[in-house]
């Protein structure tokens, strides 16, 4: 379909309101919005971070899958206790295909399902004595273990369970760090709030703790963190193999294939690179304003972002990482070179709506151009203004934007706009897929990936043509295209 102008995507955003009761709708028409580049902040055209509407079906996670589900449970040397009945533990264990090196259950326990499996005796009585318990259990089962965290599910804050003196109890008996994280789910309005107590959590019980530990680690002036990146198919690791051909020291990761000890040496970093934005730009705020530690974002997604982040980075930098930088950039130029003469004529055109959680809404946008398509509507799941702030400049004037789109909106968008693909998460896949339309999956790559880097960028061209150049789809047709849904149209008319 051809680009809307504003006033069409004005229109469109009207038409699919209309549906709703009046509230609703004026609810709803807040997050909404017409991308206009020559704003400086979004919060003049769009509004975020608020409760999702009563009765629409929201595609957000609760703030204990912002805690546990995001930052903690990828720090491979720790174990990670959910507090409460099984269900949550279960739902979260090992879905977001965090990568770590490590022996499952010996020295990483990553993907294992560590929970209190509160019953209802626990829930009239209290769960303080069997978490204690538990925690003696993991000691004595598990002694290669760096630390606990407690991660507590919607019924501890109910019924008022101190997680806190028990933890500090074990950390006693133990002789290892006990965090206790107070990310009951109903507290905020999506997993965002998660992001922050647990980023909180690290701040008092991990890094405020280390502070006289770790004295005899002897630092560089090359030495940086990355934070914000879960590892999701091997993210990670690519992003370090360019920062450290590049001449810099990654001495800490964050949390994919994470450890505690890198977490406490964090403090001793020249540099934070921060990748998702939105869950870690807590701490490292909370690191330059009581460390002296300065931070900066970076794009690893297509080979333009890459290049674009790379020279940011080096120019904090002497004149030795800055020639490294232009040497990385050099050293991989034939390699994507030839992917986008492979892709970009079998993708150049294509239409793609995104719509997924923390950075992914905005930092692939870059990719998808590198390859000739064009995003022609985005929005997240849990983003504060920032997030717009930082996105408002990618996408296109009088591009639709869409800020916690209900189940309804994301359809009648799609169905209007006909985009060629659709990136967004599982919920959204399946639904899509039976419209006919081709998906991606961007939460977790799809099960593929890795998609940072260069190398990265290869596997997510071929992703993006094999879903979209599937002959699959021709096959296909629209539940409203069908025969049937014709005729029962007709009769319902007569």
């Amino acid at each position: 379909m051809a680009a809307l102008t504003r006033e069409e995507t004005e229109a469109l955003i009207q038409e699919v309101l209309e549906v709703y009761p009046e509230q609703a709708r004026k609810d709803r028409a807040k997050h909404l919005a017409v991308n206009d580049q020559s704003l400086e902040k979004s919060n003049k055209c769009i509004t975020s971070n608020r409760k999702s509407q009563p009765g629409v079906m929201t595609i957000r996670g609760c703030a204990y899958a912002g805690s546990f589900g995001v930052v903690w449970s990828p720090v491979k040397d720790m174990i990670h206790i959910s507090h409460g009945p099984v269900g949550c533990g279960q739902y979260a264990r090992g879905g977001r295909r965090s990568y770590y090196i490590g022996i499952t259950g010996v020295n990483a326990f990553v993907g294992m399902d560590f929970t209190s499996d509160f019953q209802e005796k626990d829930i009239v009585f209290g769960g303080d004595k069997k978490l204690a318990k538990i925690m003696n259990e993991i000691e004595e089962l598990f002694p290669l273990n760096k630390g606990i965290t407690v991660q507590s599910e919607c019924p501890i804050g109910l019924i008022g369970d101190d997680i806190e003196a028990v933890a500090k109890k074990a950390n006693k008996e133990i002789g290892k760090p006990v965090v206790p994280v107070r990310c009951e789910g109903f507290r905020g309005v999506s997993q965002s709030l998660g992001h922050h107590l647990a980023n909180d959590s690290i701040r008092d019980w991990v890094l405020d703790p280390a502070e006289n530990k770790h004295n005899d680690f002897v630092g560089t002036p090359y030495d940086v963190a990355i934070l914000g990146d879960y590892n999701i198919g091997g993210d990670a690791w690519s992003s370090r193999i360019l920062l450290e051909e590049m001449g810099l020291r990654v001495i800490a990761q964050w949390s994919g294939d994470g450890t505690l000890p890198e977490m406490e040496l964090t403090p001793k970093v020249k540099l934070n690179l921060l990748h998702c934005y939105r869950s870690v730009n807590y701490i490292t705020r909370h690191m330059e304003e009581k460390y002296g530690i300065p931070w900066i974002e970076y794009n690893f997604f297509g080979p333009t972002k890459i290049a674009e982040s790379l020279r940011a980075i080096a120019a904090l930098f002497d004149d030795k990482i800055k020639e490294g930088a232009e040497r990385v950039i050099a050293r991989y130029k034939a390699e994507y070179e030839a992917v986008i003469a492979k892709y970009r004529p079998r993708l150049e055109g294509k239409t793609v709506m995104l719509f997924v959680g923390g950075l992914r809404p905005r930092h692939t946008i870059g990719a998808y151009e590198d390859l000739g398509m064009k995003v022609i509507g985005t929005g997240y799941e849990f983003a504060h203004n920032d997030d717009y702030d930082r996105t408002i400049k990618e996408m296109g004037n009088a591009t639709l934007l869409y800020d916690d789109v209900t189940g309804y909106e994301f359809e009648e968008f799609v169905k209007k706009l006909q985009p060629d693909l659709i990136g967004s998460g599982v919920k959204e896949k399946y639904i899509f897929q039976k419209m006919g339309f081709p998906f991606r999956q961007m939460h977790s790559w799809d099960y593929s990936g890795p998609y940072h880097g260069y190398d990265g960028f290869a596997i997510f061209a071929r992703d993006m043509d094999m879903t979209l150049n599937n002959p699959c789809w021709k096959q296909i047709k629209a539940p409203w295209k069908t025969e049937e849904s014709t005729n029962t149209e007709v009769a319902a008319s007569a």
